[in-house]
């Protein structure tokens, strides 16, 4: 059983933001850190090179608690976040990118839970597509954060609700920054956190907005399956060869190719070829059955009209 400890004091926090010509996004990312309840805050925005006029959006700010960190980060994001954790002077972070925004209590509300023994907070967002329509989003709860849950039921955690003790984060070396796992490098971070057996804590309110971009291109959605598929390999080659082990491991990566074919139904050609390899990996998916019906109804409707 891990034993909490709770704080006397109320901790410094650290707020990594990596940015990449993102100037508009980024003011009103900064502006909700300084509107935070919570004034025990520096933030750390890793700037990738921008060629856009971020410098002056923190130079407008006059913020000595917003500290400007030039990285070239070669494309990979979580080399900004890693750059981020190793300076960071709080004893928590939490990660903001420069595209979200947080509501006001949002600080208070994780050092409250901090002060109470918790590691790893979490808390739920708003996220707003780009045709500005809106989902409340919930993440966990804490039973489906264990490391098994998250290895073979998939990601509940977004990178931008997270509240994390920094020498937690140093212990298990922060982001992997391997090329190949781009766009799921804060999965496997959550995965290598959770076998550390962290307090964690989810918080059941709206703290923050995550805005949507719109990419459903086939390109993204299939950079963003290889990835996931390279962190499930990167785990699964830690766990024991067992037969029933390799049924989950097929039927996880089932799951993988579903959820990309779900997203590309626009393009059935490609959907069909997610959905026949999900069925090849794993044909005890039963959900894949009707989505593939339905997206072979929709086709044929299309080709008569």
């Amino acid at each position: 059983m891990v034993q909490v400890t709770a704080m006397s004091e109320k901790p410094f926090v650290s707020v990594v933001i990596p940015t990449f010509n993102h100037a508009p996004l980024l003011k009103r990312a900064l502006d909700s850190v300084v509107a935070q309840t919570y004034d025990n805050w520096e933030a750390i925005v890793v700037n990738n090179f921008s060629t856009d006029e971020t410098i002056n959006v923190i130079n407008s700010f006059k913020n000595d608690r917003i500290k400007l960190v030039n990285f070239k980060n070669n494309g990979i994001i979580a080399a900004s976040r890693n750059q981020g954790i190793k300076l960071a002077q709080g004893k928590f972070v939490a990660f903001l990118d420069s595209d979200d925004n947080w509501y006001a209590k949002k600080l208070e509300k994780c050092v409250d839970h901090a002060m109470l023994g918790a590691t790893f907070v979490c808390h739920g967002e708003m996220w707003i597509n780009s045709d500005l329509s809106t989902r409340a989003v919930m993440y966990g709860p804490v039973n489906r954060a264990n490391y098994q849950s998250l290895l073979f039921r998939g990601n509940c955690i977004s990178t931008s609700t997270t509240f994390v003790e920094t020498e937690l984060l140093r212990s298990v070396n922060g982001f992997d920054e391997s090329a190949e796992i781009v766009t799921a490098e804060d999965y496997d971070l959550w995965m290598r956190l959770a076998a550390t057996n962290p307090t964690t804590v989810f918080i059941p309110e709206i703290l923050g907005e995550f805005h949507r971009l719109s990419n459903s291109a086939s390109s993204a959605v299939l950079r963003n399956l290889s990835s996931e598929k390279a962190v499930l390999q990167k785990h699964f080659a830690k766990q024991s060869a067992s037969c029933s082990t390799q049924l989950r491991q097929r039927h996880r990566l089932a799951i993988a190719d579903y959820g990309a074919a779900r997203q590309l139904t626009s393009q059935p050609i490609q959907a069909l070829k997610l959905f026949a390899s999900s069925i090849r990996l794993s044909p005890f998916v039963f959900r894949i059955y009707p989505a593939v019906l339905i997206l072979i109804l929709n086709s044929l409707i299309r080709r008569k009209k």
